[in-house]
Formats: C-alpha cells, structure tokens, sequence
C-alpha cells in the first residue's frame, strides 16, 4: 500500500500505528519517493475532500491501492482556523513561520479561549475508486509558548487534554495513543482488510476474466 505523501515523519507515524493497531498483517507501506507521482493541488474545501484528492491521485499514478490523509488544525477563536491551510498557513509554510504566524493571532487571548483541535481524514483508493474513508480528532488546547521538542507541525504548541502536555513534550507513544491519525486508520482498517482480503482471493476484482 502507498500512502500518498513524501513527508518522512507521517511515514514513519503510519508505520508506527499500523504495527500498533494490527501487527498481524504485516502491512508494507511505501510513501511518494518510490514512485514518479507528480504534486496535487489540494485545493479541496475539508479535510475529507483532500484526502480523496491525493488518494485517487496517487493510486491513478501508481495502480496500486493507495492512502490518502489531509489533517491539521483549527482552533475556536480563529473560526477554525488554520484549518486545511495549516501545512501553508503562513507565506512560507514552514513550521516554524506556521507557529510563530498562529502564536501571534491569538495574542491575548486566555487559555480558555484557546481551544483547539488536530483533525485527520482519510480516503483508500484503487485506481478510480475511493472505497472506504473515516477521520479522527483529539481534543486539547494552544499553549502560549513552545513546549517540546518531538512531533512536527504544531505539535509543541498543541497542549493534549488527555495526555496533560503538549505533543511536542509527549513520547511517540503517548502521542499515538491519542492521534487523531491512530483514530482514523481504527476506523478504516475494517474496511481496508475487507477489501485486500477480497481482491486478492476473487480475481473479478482485478477484472480477470472469470
């Protein structure tokens, strides 16, 4: 299976929680680097539509059964904000310029105002066909200054309810036994194993002749 990114740290995550959640299978997971998929605009409205975008993208490039994921952030008091513009939120779409630029518009603002939540989508697909999707958050707040050094993204800023600190503070495995990613992939894996299970026993599926 392809999972539809060239970013190394949601590669190793995925890896991460599919060993976790199913360590029986033995999924094999490649990222984008493998294969020469040229980039997507994501130019969808939710999270959900994006990852259906880089899902069909990628398996259309590829011909192989491919996942898709868009997550990010969006915080109360910004109107969800940065929402599906969180990997671009600032000029540059660095990290860095991405925190500072979400650490200035909620200047003032007390912690209880400072609500927030990390959203993740997911979309698989065959070539032309999306065939089973799900999605996942966790809960938390923005803290006022950087605590951390783990994670990526906004992960030191994201303060986790139920972990008591912030992702950028939290262990691999603290942090995935709250993702919003771990949620996500719960909810397709059902029907991920369905599906491989069917295509690989019914030749129909791949459109042998019967």
């Amino acid at each position: 299976m392809v999972l539809a990114t060239r970013n190394p740290g949601k590669l190793r995550e995925f890896r991460r929680l599919l060993e976790s959640l199913d360590p029986v299978t033995g999924w094999l997971l490649a990222d984008l680097t493998s294969f020469h998929v040229p980039d997507v605009e994501e130019n969808g409205e939710t999270f959900a539509e994006n990852a259906r975008i880089k899902a069909l993208h990628a398996a259309s490039h590829t011909g192989l059964v491919c996942l898709g994921e868009d997550s990010g952030l969006e915080v109360d008091a910004l109107g969800g904000e940065p929402g599906v513009r969180s990997h671009r939120y600032s000029p540059s779409g660095d990290d860095d310029d991405n925190n500072e630029l979400l650490l200035h518009r909620l200047r003032g603002f007390r912690r209880q105002l400072r609500t927030a939540r990390y959203r993740c989508a997911i979309a698989v697909a065959r070539p032309g066909t999306v065939f089973v999707e799900g999605s996942g958050t966790v809960e938390g707040w923005i803290t006022e200054d950087y605590r951390g050094k783990n994670g990526f993204g906004y992960d030191p800023l994201f303060f986790s309810c139920q972990l008591g600190k912030t992702l950028g503070e939290a262990s691999d495995d603290e942090k995935d036994s709250v993702s919003h990613r771990r949620k996500a992939l719960e909810m397709i894996l059902p029907g991920l194993r369905a599906y491989l299970s069917k295509s690989h026993t019914d030749p129909r599926e791949e459109g042998y002749p019967c």
